[in-house]
């Protein structure tokens, strides 16, 4: 959880940073992905507001985190493990089952009150996906690049 906690801090967006790393059964990181504009778009010339007219929101540019770790992936993921900050949406949903992940680790469900959270576990269920949300007790880890 920590490497997607880490990759989520290479978004942009300014609202919802969230990151995914997917592992292997023997816990080699085989992917891992943010939240941010398809590669050779530049961030800073798509909107990232959460609000108004569709296309002058971040919607219809974004890709999600769980679909950059897949298609970022090194190897077949069936029967992997993504770790993942939010619960993933519906549409990340579907890629997750096609390409064989057996189970999500996430640490938020914020968004479980809506519909496309609901669609997204309703799939996951009876796909057989294994859904843990990660309890921990470590709240904080800080990083430090300056040596002493």
């Amino acid at each position: 959880m920590g490497v997607a906690l880490l990759s989520a801090k290479r978004s942009k967006d300014p609202n919802t940073q969230v990151g995914a790393c997917i592992v292997n059964t023997d816990k080699k990181i085989v992917g891992v992905g943010y939240n941010g504009s398809p590669r050779g778009l530049n961030d800073d010339e798509l909107p990232w507001a959460r609000e108004g007219e569709f296309l002058e929101t971040k919607y219809p540019y974004v890709v999600h985190a769980e679909l950059n770790a897949i298609l970022n992936s090194t190897s077949n993921l069936k029967g992997c493990t993504l770790y993942v900050a939010l619960f993933p949406c519906n549409e990340c949903a579907k890629a997750i089952i096609q390409v064989g992940i057996s189970e999500i680790v996430y640490l938020s469900d914020k968004y479980s009150d809506t519909d496309i959270v609901k669609a997204s576990k309703r799939m996951l269920n009876q796909a057989g996906v294994t859904l843990r949300q990660l309890d921990v007790e470590l709240k904080e880890l800080t990083l430090s690049f300056v040596g002493e």
